[in-house]
């Protein structure tokens, strides 16, 4: 049924529930045990977290970071998103950092122009090769390490596993580079056009590239104490037009609206609109000397850097406006809308001229630019002018942007739990969630919502199916019979028979119980060959994490499922080749760094 898609997994997952009871298998309170698993509150504690980071604008900063370091380059963009995937999930649950990273590979993934498909399963590549990475990233490196002491032995140190996930890890993204298109094969035959306008989209129909400037106010200028009331029409310094506000506070950069009242302070950044009609550079550089601004480099065409703060929309003149026959100076449209009309388009055409002197006319669209709260209020306004449009970045606006630094001292003190292992990860979880509702970071609603409760269901379901096969020695059968045929063989070779069998039972089971199982035996193995048991725990820990082959191997590849667009075997096309690829590194570097004798 999960190779057919039919029904749904989660349905599958509820099928076996309810089967294995019918059927005496299984008691009724082993077939529900999983709704008490701690590894499902910590999954979904963790949605709840990533909802946080992303309502307060972390996610999208992290994505605008990773942007902007790939310069427009997929390579590079697939590069960096692997490595830091990798980074952040080896100090916390790798399944916790995909919930967070896929709505941030989603927005890239728009702006880029570029399939999802081709960045998912790299995300969830990386987040499963992170548990390669330390001891404390995923928890079958604590079972086996936990093992190896209760059988006299000195466990391994927080980075033994470090020179195997390194390894892997570049590998890894070598592999991803290769084979991306055909993971998009499918995928790039769908129109990639979004219904809904850019930001991007109307800078170039309103022709406002190269408009933008970002000056800075130094403490000697004039300009300090003074209000753009104060400073006259616009028309007096060539159509000059002061958009938007930056201003650095204690905790945060913060965004004001120009209002003719806005008083200006030294070190605030203003956000100019100059039309190119309006001044020459030579001009500009006078007007610079004069107001004593100094000029910051710009990082987004016409300021879509600031798409978080600052946006814009298209309102439409109604035939029976009172704006009609007037002009922008005789609207006062800024005092009474917080906002700044920018770009005036007849027909198909963008008006060139002065802006602030035309009269407008019925049927006119103006585009308006000033901060997303007051750009959304424009919605109730029904008299004067209609909202046309908004842009697709509206959607990824966060609502509590205010509350960035407190979202993210919540997460690193949810790391720092989790590192340090003071309280269960579900604990430090469960803390965390508390936190980011304390400090408004999220609220009930949303944080309910966040809460992906089909990938909850299909784990849950998938639990007492685990149980099953341990209470009919359906597992026991299969490593006794591999055991008599392997055992007596070379070492090596028995590593890597440890390693496939490992990664095939974790098909099945979760990794952490695949751990359970698979430890005594190897360690059994090692005991019989008298070899070192260092090297037969190692292929056995690396080998749990190793659940590329499909998408119910594991958490992580089941939340990319969906926002990849990704079918059953894409999963086995892909994954099962890079284990192949994952378990020869592991065979080849496992007895080298910690010998066999």
């Amino acid at each position: 049924m999960f190779v057919a898609g039919k029904p749904r997994m989660d349905v599958v997952a509820l099928l076996v529930i309810v089967i294995l009871p019918l059927r005496g298998i299984l008691k009724i309170s082993e077939a529900l045990a999983g709704f008490s698993d701690p590894n499902v509150i910590l999954i979904a504690t963790m949605f709840v977290i990533g909802e946080g980071l992303v309502r307060t604008g972390i996610a999208y900063r992290l994505g605008d970071w990773l942007f902007t370091k790939a310069g427009g380059s997929e390579t590079r963009l697939l590069v960096l998103l692997m490595l830091a995937t990798a980074g952040l999930g080896s100090v916390m649950s790798s399944t916790g950092v995909v919930a967070i990273f896929v709505p941030v590979v989603l927005g890239i993934a728009d702006r880029l122009r570029v399939p999802p498909g081709r960045l998912m399963m790299p995300l969830s590549f990386s987040a499963l090769i992170s548990g390669m990475v330390t001891l404390v990233a995923t928890p079958p490196n604590l079972v086996v390490d936990s093992a190896l002491r209760q059988s006299g032995w000195e466990g391994f140190s927080l980075f033994s596993f470090t020179p195997f996930g390194a390894t892997i890890l570049v590998v890894g993204v070598l592999y991803m580079l290769a084979t991306r298109h055909c993971l998009a094969a499918r995928v790039d035959r769908q129109p990639l056009e979004s219904p809904r306008r850019s930001l991007l989209d109307m800078i170039r129909d309103y022709g406002l590239a190269g408009r933008e400037h970002r000056f800075q106010i130094c403490p000697d200028s004039p300009l300090v104490g003074k209000t753009l009331q104060e400073l006259g029409p616009r028309r007096q310094h060539g159509g000059a037009n002061v958009v938007a506000i930056e201003r650095e506070t204690r905790f945060r950069r913060e965004f004001l609206s120009a209002g003719p009242h806005t008083e200006l302070r030294a070190w605030d950044v203003l956000l100019v609109d100059v039309p190119r009609s309006g001044i020459t550079g030579a001009a500009l550089a006078e007007m610079r000397s004069k107001f004593g601004l100094e000029e910051l480099p710009l990082q987004g065409t016409y300021f879509t850097d600031q798409s978080q703060e600052v946006g814009m929309a298209e309102v439409i003149l109604p035939p029976d406006s009172e704006m009609v026959g007037k002009n922008l100076l005789q609207l006062t449209f800024r005092r009474r809308h917080h906002l700044n009309v920018i770009g005036l388009r007849r027909g198909r055409e963008a008006f060139a001229g002065q802006l602030v002197r035309e009269r407008l006319r019925q049927g006119d669209t103006l585009l308006v630019i000033g901060p997303w709260k007051a750009i959304r209020q424009l919605q109730t306004q029904m008299h004067d002018f209609l909202v046309l449009r908004l842009p697709v970045e509206v959607d990824q606006v966060a609502p509590a942007a205010s509350q960035a630094p407190l979202a993210l001292l919540c997460l690193l003190a949810v790391i720092a739990m989790m590192v340090t292992g003071i309280v269960p990860n579900v604990t430090a979880a469960l803390v965390g969630c508390l936190l980011m509702g304390l400090c408004r970071c999220i609220d009930l609603e949303s944080a309910y919502k966040s809460i992906h409760w089909q990938i909850l269901l299909l784990i849950v379901g998938m639990m007492p199916f685990a149980s099953a096969l341990q209470k009919t020695g359906g597992i026991d059968l299969a490593v006794n019979a591999l055991l008599r045929l392997f055992g007596e063989r070379e070492p090596t070779l028995l590593l890597a028979v440890l390693f496939g069998l490992t990664a095939l039972i974790g098909l099945f089971i979760s990794n952490t119980a695949t751990a359970v199982l698979m430890t005594p035996v190897a360690l059994s193995a090692a005991q019989h060959l008298k070899a070192s048991p260092y090297p037969f725990a190692m292929i056995v820990a690396l080998a749990a994490s190793a659940a590329f082959m499909t998408p119910i191997s594991s958490p992580v590849n089941t939340l990319v499922m969906g926002p990849g667009q990704y079918r059953f075997f894409d999963f086995v096309k892909v994954g099962v080749p890079f284990t192949v690829l994952v378990m020869i590194i592991s065979v080849l570097l496992v007895p080298w760094l910690f010998p066999l004798h």
